[in-house]
């Protein structure tokens, strides 16, 4: 019985069939894709308070002279 493939395996042989060009064009597009994907996943771990223990924890060593100015 032949495997279904799944959508990774079929975007994967669609990918191989682009151009360099076009290869370029997608690169670009999902890096942009992928930075606004990261950027929503830590505005809403920030807001659901996934990151307050963090937060407070870099803020006492900040406190405590545990720190280098950048």
């Amino acid at each position: 019985k032949g495997k279904t493939m799944t959508t990774v395996e079929k975007l994967e042989v669609e990918v191989r069939k682009l151009s360099r060009s076009e290869i370029a064009a997608f690169r670009e597009w999902f890096h942009r894709y992928d930075s606004d994907e990261w950027d929503q996943q830590i505005e809403e771990d920030a807001r659901s308070g996934k990151l307050d223990k963090l937060a407070d924890e870099a803020l006492a060593a900040h406190v405590a002279g545990r720190t280098k100015e950048l």
